[in-house]
């Protein structure tokens, strides 16, 4: 049975995040190997990667795909790499942090790798998301649209906000296993959209339309 076609999200969010969630979950390592290893051979042929110059991605959990095989290849390229940290005083926002192999981590309260607050915190460690060139953020799920489900906690919403209005902005790359997109999501007001969908066996733009 295609999973994609028939699960929609007419009914409960969390129901669906929870469904989401366990799909990953129960990949096992040598998938997630091959689907961390497709993804990035397919964010590497984007033309918004590759011209990138300031980049900002995610280390993965609870089964997330992992774009960090990408890193080697974008040193190479001399790409500036950003993470994002929980910024502190702040209800459910980020900071975008330098992150080298000697950047000092710590695990945030839910669990994940982050350059700590000390390192954080210098100014000269962090880039305003409106000045990195490409956010590579992870999904719960994804339609066929491009449409994007996240976490719930609305920490990229909020942090990238300033895209509703004119001005210099990021390219939004969105993640994710296969297995998690959906028939159709719904499109909340609040929502940032994603310029772009990657995941193991495919890549999905919007339809621009007007």
């Amino acid at each position: 049975m295609n999973d994609t076609a028939v699960f929609s999200i007419s009914g409960d969010k969390v129901a669906l995040r929870r469904e989401l969630r366990r799909r990953r979950r129960i990949l096992s390592l040598d998938q997630q190997k091959q689907a961390a290893a497709a993804l990035c051979q397919r964010l590497k042929q984007l033309p918004e990667i590759r011209r990138a110059k300031r980049i900002s991605l995610y280390l993965p959990v609870n089964g997330e795909i992992d774009p960090t095989h990408l890193i080697p290849w974008l040193r190479q390229r001399k790409v500036s790499i950003y993470l994002p940290v929980l910024r502190p005083f702040s209800t459910n926002r980020l900071w975008f942090v330098a992150y080298h192999e000697s950047t000092p981590m710590v695990k945030n309260r839910f669990g994940i790798a982050e350059p700590c607050s000390r390192f954080a915190a210098e100014r000269r460690n962090r880039m305003p998301a409106w000045a990195l060139d490409t956010l590579i953020v992870p999904l719960v799920g994804f339609d066929k649209q491009a449409n994007r489900m996240g976490m719930g906690g609305g920490f990229y919403d909020r942090s990238l906000a300033f895209m509703r209005y004119q001005g210099p902005a990021p390219t939004l790359i969105g993640v994710a296993h296969a297995c998690q997109q959906v028939a159709t999501l719904p499109v909340e007001p609040w929502d940032i959209p994603l310029d772009v969908v990657v995941s193991d066996t495919m890549v999905i733009r919007p339809i621009k339309t007007g």
